[in-house]
This record gives C-alpha cells, sequence and structure tokens, in this order.
C-alpha cells in the first residue's frame, strides 16, 4: 500500500504555458508577440530547447521526479501504521492482476463460492463466478434479512498503461469491461451467521448439478435451501422464481443457541451436515432419499463454543472442531460414545477458525482470538487417555504478525503451501510457508521489521469476516467485510 499526502492547490498563474504562440486579429489575420530577448543570444549554440511549458525538457522532468517523491512508497501495514492528516490509503495496482470491490445493501458476515459449469484453470479475462452469501441487517430491520445468490461478471484485469504488449488491444477491449453483480433474494428473516453450499451430482449428463446451500441464523435455526433454479435463472433471461422455490426444503430445529460453525461432508455426495452451537454441541444431519434425518445425539466435549468445523479431506468419517474453550478437537462419527478421539490445548484465546489442508491431510490451520494463526502437523496429535495428561505438540509454524482476531483461514486448493489469512486488523494476508527460513535471499523483508518473511501479501479489507479462494480460478481470493465483497488476484499466487 502506498499512502498519499493532501495535495497542494497551485494559483492559476503557475497553470500558465509560456513562448511564443500566434494570436488571431480582429481582421481575422494572425499575428505574433514580439520577442524582447530577440537579440540576446550571439550564436545558435546559446539558444535551448523549450518543452511543452517553456522549460527544457530535462528541467521539467527533474521537479516531476522531485514532486513524484510526495508520494510517500514506503509500505504501510494497516494495523501497525497510522495515516497522516490529509493522507489516503491507495492500493498499488501494480501488485495486482484483478482487483475489484462491489457492494450490497446490507453487510454480510459470510458467503460461499459455488462451482460453475464455465471450466477449470480459467486464466482469460473478463472473469466470472457464482457465490452465495447471507446478509446482516440492522436489528430494528432483522425481516430485511435474505439470502443472496450472486453471480459477477465483468471482472477484468488490471489496466496496464504502460504495457508493451499494445498489439493486443482489441483483446484487451474485452478485459477491460465494467464489472456487474446481479442477485437473487431469498427471504430469511433472521442475521446469517454462516452458510455454506453442496452440490449433489445430477443424474443426467446435460442437468447442471442441484446446489443446496445450509444457513446457520441468529435465531439458532439451520435453514436448507435447494438454490439451483436461482442459479439458472441468471443464464436463462424471463425466468420467474417462485415464492415455493424460495422457501426452505427443511428447517433444522436442534440447536437451543446460535453457532457459527458449519460444514457439509465432501464424501457423501447427497448430503451430510455437521453443525455446532454455543452451547458446546455438535449435532449430525444426513439427507437420504430427499429426506432430512437429524441424529439427536450430539457430539459433546467443548467446555465452551464451538465456533468452526471441518470435515476430513481424506477420511469420511473424521472430522475437527475449534472452540473458545481454546482446543481443537477431532472425532470420529463411528464413536457410540460421541466423545472426541484427540483433544490439543491450541491457544489460550478462543480458537475461531479452523482449516483442513486439501492436498496434504495431516496440515491443519487455526486462527486465534489473540491474533496468532498456526499450522499443525497432525501426525502429532496422539489420542487422548484417562491415564496420561492430555497431548502437547508444538506448531509446525505460528505467526503473530496480526494484531486483532483471526476471522477466517484457508488453504490453497492446490497449492499447500499457500494460505489466505483474514483478520480483525483489516487486513486479509497471503502466505507461503514453502520459504526456507535458512535462505538468506528469503529472509530479505525489504528493511521492514517484524514482517515474516512468509508474509507474501497485505491486502486492505475494512473489517473483513471471511475469505474463499475460488476453486477454478487459480489465485483468485474472494472476501467479504464491511465494506462488500472485494475479488482480487495478485502477481504473487
Amino acid at each position: 500500500m502506498a499512502k498519499r499526502p493532501g495535495e497542494d492547490i497551485g494559483s492559476e498563474a503557475d497553470a500558465l504555458k509560456g513562448g511564443e504562440r500566434p494570436l488571431k486579429a480582429e481582421n481575422g489575420e494572425e499575428m505574433e508577440f514580439e520577442d524582447e530577448f530577440e537579440d540576446e543570444y550571439e550564436s545558435e549554440e546559446d539558444v535551448f530547447v523549450a518543452g511543452v511549458d517553456g522549460r527544457p525538457d530535462e528541467e521539467r522532468e527533474a521537479e516531476e521526479r522531485r514532486d513524484a517523491m510526495d508520494v510517500d512508497q514506503q509500505t504501510f501495514i494497516p494495523g501497525r501504521h497510522q495515516l497522516g492528516k490529509g493522507e489516503t490509503l491507495l492500493p498499488d495496482s501494480s501488485a495486482y492482476e484483478m482487483l475489484h470491490t462491489l457492494s450490497t445493501t446490507w453487510p454480510c458476515l459470510s458467503f460461499d463460492i459455488i462451482k460453475d459449469a464455465l471450466g477449470d484453470n480459467r486464466k482469460t479475462y473478463p472473469a466470472t463466478m457464482y457465490a452465495v452469501a447471507g446478509t446482516q441487517a440492522e436489528s430494528r430491520k432483522a425481516k430485511d434479512n435474505e439470502l443472496l445468490v450472486i453471480k459477477l461478471s465483468g471482472l477484468s484485469r488490471m489496466d496496464r498503461d504502460n504495457d508493451e504488449d499494445s498489439d493486443e488491444d482489441d483483446d484487451d477491449d474485452d478485459e477491460n469491461a465494467e464489472p456487474i453483480l446481479e442477485t437473487k433474494s431469498i427471504p430469511v428473516f433472521s442475521t446469517t451467521n454462516r452458510i455454506r453450499a453442496h452440490q449433489v451430482p445430477p443424474t443426467d449428463a446435460w442437468k447442471p448439478p442441484t446446489t443446496f446451500t445450509a444457513t446457520m441464523t441468529e435465531n439458532a435455526e439451520v435453514l436448507i435451501h435447494n438454490i439451483t433454479p436461482h442459479l439458472s435463472s441468471f443464464d436463462n433471461p424471463g425466468t420467474t422464481i417462485t415464492q415455493q422455490q424460495s422457501k426452505p426444503v427443511s428447517t433444522l430445529r436442534m440447536h437451543r443457541t446460535e453457532g457459527y460453525a458449519l460444514d457439509w461432508s465432501p464424501h457423501f455426495p447427497q448430503g451430510k451436515l455437521l453443525t455446532g452451537d454455543n452451547d458446546g454441541k455438535i449435532f449430525l444431519t444426513t439427507c437420504e432419499g430427499g429426506t432430512w434425518t437429524i441424529d439427536n445425539r450430539p457430539f459433546t466435549g467443548h467446555t465452551g463454543s464451538v465456533e468452526d468445523i471441518q470435515w476430513s479431506p481424506s477420511e469420511s468419517t473424521v472430522f475437527a472442531s475449534a472452540s473458545s474453550d481454546g482446543t481443537v478437537k477431532v472425532w470420529d462419527t463411528r464413536t457410540k460414545s460421541r466423545k472426541p478421539r484427540v483433544s490439543v490445548k491450541v491457544s489460550d484465546t478462543d480458537v475461531n477458525v479452523i482449516s483442513w489442508s486439501q492436498r496434504n491431510a495431516f496440515l491443519l490451520a487455526t486462527g486465534a482470538d489473540d491474533g496468532v494463526w498456526a499450522c499443525w502437523d497432525l501426525r502429532q496429535w496422539k489420542p487422548s487417555s484417562t491415564d496420561a495428561a492430555a497431548p502437547t505438540p508444538v506448531p509446525v509454524s505460528s505467526f503473530s504478525f496480526h494484531k486483532e482476531q483471526i476471522t477466517s483461514i484457508e488453504w490453497h486448493p492446490t497449492d499447500d503451501s499457500i494460505v489466505a489469512v483474514a483478520a480483525g486488523d483489516n487486513t486479509l494476508t497471503l502466505w507461503d510457508l514453502a520459504v526456507e527460513f535458512e535462505d538468506e535471499e528469503s529472509q530479505n523483508t525489504a528493511g521492514l521489521k517484524d514482517v515474516p518473511p512468509a508474509l507474501l501479501f497485505v491486502h486492505y479489507m475494512e473489517m473483513v469476516k471471511e475469505c474463499h479462494w475460488h476453486p477454478q480460478i487459480p489465485g483468485c481470493i474472494m472476501g467479504t467485510g464491511g465494506g462488500g465483497f472485494g475479488v482480487f488476484k495478485t502477481i504473487s499466487v
């Protein structure tokens, strides 16, 4: 980030241009100003070539370079540095391949990206993506809350004014499209604490997958919606969404308190869902034959609220949970006792979020209320025993760069060393755990103090609450916060 001081506005006299110029007389004939210094020069060698403002180009360019230094090019880190009076925080556009911000009527605490049929590994522009989000309306307007089924299109790459590939201007016309935000609204009448999407494979190849969403609301309900018709309507003009299609296909009321923990199993195509609440209870819900069945025997063991849940990417019966009691617990749904198999104290504060690596199933990332996030090797975690003290493994990596609570964390879907982290200090950071700390070049942080070599990128985003990588657009990440949605792709990932 660069910060720019307020610019002084000069007088009109400073803007006047020098040099000879013809004027029109009243009769239409041209006349010239007489040069009072015409006889001052004795030879042509004494005459300098004037630029656009009557000065030599070299003199003018030197002054422009001095003026450019008024823009402070030092790296500005939100949460560490403070803006001075009259200063404005601007993103360094050269660090982004794509950068867009979009706003909705009400801010959204949670969202999820939906896979589409446009193909994997997409690198062309303008980009298109689909998502679903839940709003947080003012308390006196709780009935205005809604789910937003979203289509983002026209997401162009950054305009490179100095791009040498000017021969590709024709192609750039499409790439420089204006971003478009389209939404379909579903009323829910309560704030969405967390929302996640799940797609059921189609029975016929020509049909789209069935897309379900699970929404944990502030009134302790879990709402299941089928948003397939809403998604289809974006690309089929004239489609009408009926009231019945916007109603939940199931409303789950097993929780007595609200919660934030929610995750769909990647191993059960028809739909298997875990939800956790502020009482420390975790419930399992399964869809079979179109019927949603709740297992009324909750998983118990946390002494605080369940903040996050993640299914194992490799074992269909294993999941992990994070809690305000400072622990992460690993469970097996086959256990009759409904107690955790492993429990590890990972923080002295609330553990807000966790993320299980999709590439290496033994790596788990955690984010806590004190701003610390860490990476753990689950092979070092041993089952709990009544005869021995709880194991206290050491994290593979731990970072205290953020000074406010970690609000979201997610591994890159295809790169097992890249992690995205969102925090209460208004930043969304990208990290590369593959950096070799022994390497002298890797340790070079350009003179910045307290900046870990593994830190790749710092993106400013007001009140950022959640972030997700796009599974089909490499390096593209989306976040939501108090100022709306942000979609960007950096040159470093």
